[in-house]
């Protein structure tokens, strides 16, 4: 239930995020989903791609580092509270999270969220056992198919 996320570090001026999209581009990649979180000195690209393998082996060839991550989708209802309700059962039990950010997409009346948890495994044992449903990988990758 866990997903691959790549993480490249870029310098922190403009333009630099033109060069990884356009190699995706021209691999035939489509990314998913992404967030730019930046410092002084060097931003960070976070891309969710459906084969994360062949994207992460096109940008080391560019002479880009990749590292990467795994991050969980988690449905949250798109209403007043919904995202309260999750937040609630991840304090419940004392899961840190790193970072959070929105994916493209939509399922019915549910948004689809991007947690980066300090322990994904223990973080899907007890969503899971809370009711939570946690997307897998299928789910988000087939979706990008169809739509």
């Amino acid at each position: 239930m866990k997903i691959h996320q790549l993480s490249l570090f870029l310098e922190n001026k403009a333009g630099q995020m033109t060069g990884p999209c356009a190699l995706l581009a021209e691999a035939g990649i489509n990314i998913l989903t992404l967030t730019l979180a930046d410092t002084q000195q060097f931003g960070i690209l976070r891309l969710i791609v459906k084969d994360w393998q062949k994207a992460k082996e096109v940008l080391e060839k560019a002479g880009y580092v990749v590292n990467v991550t795994e991050v969980v989708a988690i449905e949250v209802d798109d209403r007043p509270g919904g995202m309260k309700e999750i937040l609630d059962v991840i304090d419940k039990h004392g899961i840190n999270i790193e970072y959070v950010y929105a994916f493209t997409f939509k399922r019915g009346t549910k948004a689809i969220l991007i947690f980066r948890f300090e322990n994904p495994d223990y973080a899907v044992q007890c969503l899971q056992a809370d009711g939570v449903n946690v997307v897998g990988s299928v789910e988000l990758y087939n979706h990008d198919e169809t739509h």
